[in-house]
């Protein structure tokens, strides 16, 4: 009986520590798609963990019943409701942030030489070494 109470304890303090760094993520992350993937991992893992710990607390039960549909609708709902989510506001124009710049793009020579697809030589020159040959 100590085991079970331990592990119930254990479900619920991780799922209302995942819920915090949630909400912490939630202020703490730059943009809005990084926002929405942090708080919508958080809250499934959170509220999951949290609904399974009361679940092992209520023993067999009628409740356990009723949380376990809770944690079946949770589990479907919140995922699909970020995605919708996401889905809308890059369909309404917002474009996610992406953060490429580092200390080796910003010299011109490591950005021409990144570029992915190009026949840049180590001199920045594009291109093939013959002037004659054909790409095929």
């Amino acid at each position: 009986m100590i085991a079970l109470e331990i592990c119930c304890w254990g479900f619920l303090v991780a799922g209302s520590v995942f819920s915090i760094i949630g909400g912490i993520g939630l202020v703490r992350l730059p943009e809005f798609y990084s926002r929405m993937h942090g708080g919508g991992i958080t809250d499934t893992m959170g509220a999951g963990l949290i609904v399974i710990g009361l679940m092992l607390l209520a023993g067999p039960t009628l409740a356990t019943v009723k949380l376990f549909a809770i944690l079946f609708f949770l589990t479907i709902t919140s995922p699909s409701s970020c995605h919708a989510l996401a889905r809308s506001a890059l369909a309404h124009g917002l474009e996610p942030e992406l953060d490429v710049a580092s200390e080796d793009f910003n010299e011109p020579e490591a950005r021409d030489n990144s570029r992915l697809g190009s026949d840049a030589d180590s001199d920045g020159n594009a291109g093939p070494s013959n002037e004659g040959a054909a790409r095929t």
